[in-house]
């Protein structure tokens, strides 16, 4: 299992809650002091002046359910240990603490020790004289015909609707109902990749590698199945059939909700599968995607739909001073705007030269022929795989050699031509870099017949948006000595000053450009930079071509 960020096991829940309390963006929360371990967040505008709402059970959800507390949803929420529903003790504390005339509803998830720790407490409450009622969320179909479902993620629904009704100023009994009645609209289903991680426990995940597991519950308790993973829209697609069978609906919100460990970019692909899933047809507002009611660390996903009436569309939609709610959407389409694109290709007509048609030739042979060695080189001071993008950028230009697609005549057609050609099939920074020398050495070639000149052009170019510099240990420590000999010298000193620019990157114990500038100096002691070593060998090869 993964590490986690704590202090000390025992204190985890309470260090959290206070970390959330010193960043509250709204200053509307307080916690109860009851001189104990109890851990009680409410309002701290309440007047008992409505019915007050409370929520709570086992930490590990958050922002579940602290997070929703303020006015137009929770009035207090109860916070028990990491998965352990709180005290009858802190239970009734808060009943006690927060209920008015007008009565309080509680509400829980549909868990042994929170239908019995929070039923007691409520019972208590009663018997001091308090009108209090319970209403139990058990939302979650994974698992057909249980006769005990689970409460997930969709209990905030209820507690969204609940709070509504309370705000208005309705009877308890009218609160209740209508809390009542989003649970019997509401289903949730959840997958995931992993259990979650819990203090001191190093045990592997029993979720294979390859597979997800549908239905888990938030505490990390086994699934319906566990099934093969598959692409997004096939999981999303699982789940949807299975909440559109057990609420059929024409009409309905969706959570779409972060079990914990899914990054950003990957609840915005749930989010698209969910929407053009079966469940997107009938979705009207979406709550989410977010983290909103998690498993720790869990790496996984929760969907819950609520099916609509005007009524409890209303209630939804309703604005809540919250920390957590991040509020109702109404369901989008993709917005598409037509442009005619700008990045216009390179128009020429091939043509046909022998003595520069061998020089392309001959670069290519080079630089397809040294792939595997300048990926060992660079699998010592990079990510090892300068050899094969090298590679793959001159196979690209010698099909085009081949095909005779090239305008050989023009030279300064062709530097721009390739420069465009590199671009597509050349990953990484290097690609880039050498479409930038190129483009600017066929620039500078058009407007001079100076081949020395535009190559170095070129390469000022490459300097000055890459930001590296001789020195810096990249193939510039090989093609700006060579480049400069070759404005007034030969090929052949061009090629030795290439050599000798190349040696010169093995005695470099720093690189201060690229993957190796994260590298210590053990790392690149008497290996040459795969890049300049390329440059190196191409130069060296042009020596009985180029006169």
């Amino acid at each position: 299992m993964a590490e986690l960020i704590i202090n000390q096991k025992e204190t985890w829940v309470s260090d959290s809650i206070d970390g959330m309390l010193y960043t509250q963006r709204k200053g509307n929360l307080v916690k109860l002091d009851f001189k104990n371990d109890i851990q009680v967040i409410a309002r701290k505008d309440w007047q008992k002046d409505k019915v007050a709402i409370i929520c709570g059970g086992g930490s590990g959800h958050e922002p579940a359910h602290a997070g929703y507390v303020g006015k137009g949803m929770l009035t207090a929420a109860v916070c028990g240990n990491l998965f352990a529903a709180p005290s009858v003790d802190a239970v009734l504390n808060a009943i006690v603490h927060i209920t008015g005339e007008k009565g309080c509803l509680v509400i829980i998830k549909n868990y042994t020790g929170d239908r019995l720790n929070f039923g007691l407490a409520c019972e208590k409450a009663k018997e001091m004289g308090l009108d209090v009622e319970l209403v139990v969320v058990n939302d979650d179909i994974s698992i057909p015909d249980n006769p005990k479902p689970r409460g997930i993620a969709g209990t905030l629904f209820v507690e969204k609707i609940a709070g509504y009704y309370a705000e208005q100023g309705a009877a308890l009994s009218v609160v209740k109902a209508a809390a009542e009645r989003a649970i019997q609209e509401t289903a949730s289903i959840g997958i995931a990749l992993t259990s979650c991680s819990l203090p001191e426990d190093k045990s592997d995940s029993r979720i294979a590698v390859g597979k997800a597991e549908l239905g888990l519950g938030i505490h990390g308790e086994p699934g319906i199945e566990t099934i093969d993973l598959m692409q997004c829209n096939e999981l999303v697609a699982l789940m949807a059939d299975k909440l559109l069978t057990a609420r059929p609906s024409q009409r309905h919100a969706l959570m779409i909700n972060n079990l914990g460990g899914l990054s950003p970019i990957e609840m915005n692909v749930v989010a698209k599968a969910a929407m053009e899933s079966e469940l997107g047809k009938y979705t009207t507002c979406i709550v989410g995607p977010a983290a909103l009611m998690t498993a720790i660390d869990m790496k996984g996903f929760s969907l819950s739909l609520l099916r609509l009436d005007d009524e409890l569309t209303a209630a939804l939609v309703a604005e809540c001073d919250t920390e957590a709610w991040p509020g109702v959407i109404e369901a989008q389409t993709i917005a598409l705007q037509p442009c005619e694109n700008q990045a216009r290709k390179v128009e020429y007509t091939p043509s046909q030269n022998v003595t520069i048609g061998q020089t392309v030739n001959a670069v290519c042979q080079v630089l397809i022929g040294l792939e595997s060695e300048l990926n060992r080189l660079d699998a010592i001071v990079g990510d090892g795989d300068t050899g094969s993008t090298f590679a793959a950028g001159a196979k690209k230009v010698l099909a085009e050699l081949e095909q005779r697609n090239l305008p050989l005549d023009e030279p300064s057609v062709l530097l721009t031509v390739i420069g465009e050609k590199l671009t597509t099939v050349m990953g990484g920074s290097s690609g880039v870099l050498l479409s930038i020398f190129f483009t600017a050495a066929g620039r500078a070639l058009s407007r001079s017949d100076n081949v020395a000149e535009a190559f170095q052009a070129g390469l000022a170019r490459m300097m000055e948006y890459g930001g590296a510099k001789q020195g810096d240990r990249t193939m510039i420590d090989a093609l700006y000595p060579a480049f400069m000999v070759l404005g007034s010298g030969s090929i052949t000193d061009a090629a030795e000053a290439a050599k000798q620019g190349a040696e010169s990157t093995a005695t470099m114990l720093k690189a201060k450009a690229g993957r190796s500038s994260y590298l210590n100096s053990d790392s690149l002691n008497g290996t040459k930079d795969p890049g300049a070593y390329a440059v190196e060998c191409v130069f060296d090869s042009l020596k009985n071509i180029v006169k």
